[in-house]
């Protein structure tokens, strides 16, 4: 590494990269950059949420080695989803840690679900072994899952899922036992499972999903695997830091902190 870019310049390049201004998404998921710090990055962090643990280790990693320079940590929820609300309590301990360690902080949500490269969705799909073929399920006109054709044992597949993602798995077995074509949505996309009965998938792995789903997944006729929305969004993160720290000659590292949810 022979200089630390600028944090601007990153943050730059991110927006670009993710298209934040033109990937629709939930009002309090305010994609972009949540937290600057003095200007420059030289190591990136990623992680799914932006927790208090998740802050918490990075401090402790700066404190561990300092000469290591100004972080950026980079997750995929971010710091805002009970919307505008004082800095008291949680809140305010978030942000002062990061504020008193000199820690930016970056949050892509649904732009990093679909981006075609280094997203979850097409992450997911790679570790599978299933190359995509389309796309389903919008949201606000923009198609949220990706699928193609996959023909596979059903149980041969979950052990492939739990494998990958190194995961717990709940399937509803509604439909064949051999698959065709399956669908990807990772995180909470259980109310995505008639989108992906309407794009021909008879299989669908997203990360979970609400008590009636099992209903719906049956009467449609579609295999559903839940994998655990952490699982199913850690990939992301990891393929999006690695892709910035390559372009940028900067370090990179993944904080791993599950729900088992």
């Amino acid at each position: 590494m022979t200089s630390i870019p600028a944090l601007a310049d990153l943050v730059q390049y991110l927006d670009g990269y993710l298209r934040t201004t033109e990937v629709p998404d939930y009002p309090n998921a305010l994609n972009g950059l949540q937290v600057e710090n003095a200007g420059q990055v030289a190591r990136v962090v990623a992680a799914v949420d932006a927790s208090q643990q998740t802050i918490d280790a990075v401090v402790q990693r700066i404190s561990n080695s300092p000469k290591d320079g100004p972080v950026l940590i980079l997750v995929h929820h971010g710091l805002f989803w009970d919307g505008t609300a004082p800095l008291t309590g949680r809140r305010y301990r978030r942000v002062k840690a990061l504020l008193e360690h000199d820690i930016a902080l970056y949050s892509a949500h649904l732009p990093l679900d679909v981006h075609p490269e280094v997203g979850n969705n097409v992450g997911v799909a790679r570790l599978l072994g299933l190359e995509v073929e389309g796309w389903f399920g919008e949201y606000h006109g923009v198609p949220l899952g990706v699928h193609g054709r996959l023909r596979v044992e059903r149980d041969d597949l979950v052990a492939r899922v739990v494998d990958a993602l190194d995961t717990d798995a709940t399937v509803i077995p509604g439909g064949p036992t051999v698959t065709e074509r399956v669908g990807v949505i990772t995180g909470g996309a259980g109310s995505m499972i008639a989108d992906a009965a309407a794009a021909g998938c008879d299989t669908f792995i997203t990360g979970e999903g609400t008590h009636h789903s099992y209903f719906d997944a049956m009467e449609l006729g579609l295999n559903v695997v839940y994998a655990g929305h952490y699982a199913t969004e850690r990939i992301g993160v990891r393929s999006l830091a690695r892709h910035i720290a390559d372009g940028f000659g900067i370090l990179w590292e993944f904080h791993d902190h599950p729900t088992g949810l």
